[in-house]
């Protein structure tokens, strides 16, 4: 159903596609579009799954870069029906499926997948000063219905062997989220740092790891968001289909 708290936006740059999206909820940002970018989308995916898809910006922004079949798990009924309503809207139904479930409850179903793909809570509960109001956003920024090795275990679960798992998280927890994914058998295969500009910390990073793979960490060239101006790199600017 229509909220009036909805805007249409063009997906990016891609003016053929379309996002409907909420103002009180979480609205994709780079930290998405980064993630669908990073991802290895190899000839042996047949099926990718995106862990928390909320309203399905990451699957339709995977739907640029291949036609495999993508299915979005999503734990927010209200997220459910703008995804669903995004997919219909860009007339991707018969690539992408919303599932509306618990993402520890949808791997004891779901059939195996060599790529899943996830946008996590980056707080912890306990982290109180960045807890917000809003239930929706609550659901969104913090580890309040799932966690990190949730999240991780889950996608042990649904790997093949050799299959891959690509998330986004902060620097902040990049050793914890590299230990919990080699207690499950993800062994990261690939890191990418990503900097506000030149000069800057990081404030993002992207992991991408194989099950039962062999050791063997690459360190890939680092990503700067903005040029001095604070106007988009050209790398995010192409990312964006500019």
């Amino acid at each position: 159903m229509a909220n009036n708290n909805e805007v249409i936006n063009y997906l990016l740059a891609h003016k053929e596609m379309k996002i409907i999206q909420r103002k009180d909820m979480f609205c994709f940002s780079l930290d998405t579009v980064l993630l669908a970018n990073f991802c290895s989308i190899t000839k042996d995916v047949k099926t990718i799954v995106d862990f928390g898809t909320n309203n399905a910006a990451i699957p339709l922004l995977l739907s640029k870069r291949t036609d495999k079949p993508i299915v979005g798990v999503e734990i927010q009924e209200e997220a459910v029906d703008l995804a669903r309503r995004n997919v219909e809207l860009n007339h991707l139904e018969n690539q992408i499926t919303i599932v509306h479930d618990d993402i520890k409850n949808y791997v004891k179903y779901a059939y195996r997948s060599r790529l899943i793909v996830c946008n996590p809570p980056f707080f912890r509960v306990d982290e109180k000063s960045h807890l917000n109001d809003n239930e929706y956003l609550q659901i969104a920024r913090h580890e309040t219905t799932i966690d990190l090795e949730g999240i991780i275990s889950s996608a042990a679960s649904l790997l093949d062997n050799k299959g891959r798992f690509a998330m986004v998280h902060r620097p902040d927890r990049m050793i914890e989220v590299v230990n919990m994914m080699q207690k499950y058998k993800i062994e990261p295969k690939r890191i990418r740092f990503v900097y506000p500009k030149v000069g800057k910390d990081s404030h993002i990073f992207l992991i991408e790891g194989v099950f039962k793979g062999n050791h063997g960490l690459k360190i890939e060239a680092p990503l700067y968001a903005h040029n001095n101006d604070g106007s988009y790199s050209d790398e995010v600017k192409e990312m964006f289909g500019y």
